[in-house]
């Protein structure tokens, strides 16, 4: 047994950015497989241009973002694919974000609703000043030209 056995020092430290409580910064990084399972044609719609929800094959009801079941009357849904056109039905603007989208604020969340749709759509408005985004604005989606498989890869511009 060695008494005065210790562990390897370097002359890294920790940057502390506040002492009550205790706040150091700490790099971490993972890869990590996901797998979209049933949404995956959502997504690859995505990167074909095309923006897919589903309708009920029981009581019709349509959703703007994918369901594999009704949540009306639990039967299974099909794929539809949506107009690529609607309306601003509520909006907000974000003065913060996620770490993904500090560099873009203050952006533009609106929920979209479309014609024939019995839910809205959660996405970005872009091209549009805050105060120039009202109630009922017609817009339409555009999608990135490389895909990153994300909810993302669409967002809306004023028509």
């Amino acid at each position: 047994m060695n008494k005065n056995a210790k562990l390897p020092e370097t002359e890294e430290g920790t940057i502390l950015f506040n002492t009550d409580p205790i706040i150091v910064k700490y790099h971490y990084e993972i890869d990590y497989l996901h797998s979209y399972a049933q949404d995956s044609p959502f997504f690859a719609g995505l990167a074909k241009g095309k923006l897919l929800g589903s309708r009920c094959s029981g009581c019709g009801y349509t959703y703007a973002t994918p369901r594999g079941h009704c949540m009306e009357c639990g039967a299974a849904t099909d794929w539809l694919e949506l107009p690529l056109s609607g309306r601003v039905h509520t909006y907000t603007t974000c003065y913060y974000g996620g770490e993904a989208f500090l560099k873009e604020t203050p952006f533009t969340l609106i929920l979209v609703e479309f014609d024939g749709v019995n839910t809205l759509f959660l996405s970005r408005l872009v091209g549009a000043e805050p105060d120039e985004v009202a109630v009922g604005m017609e817009v339409k989606a555009r999608f990135r030209r490389n895909a990153k498989f994300t909810p993302t890869d669409v967002y809306f511009v004023p028509a």
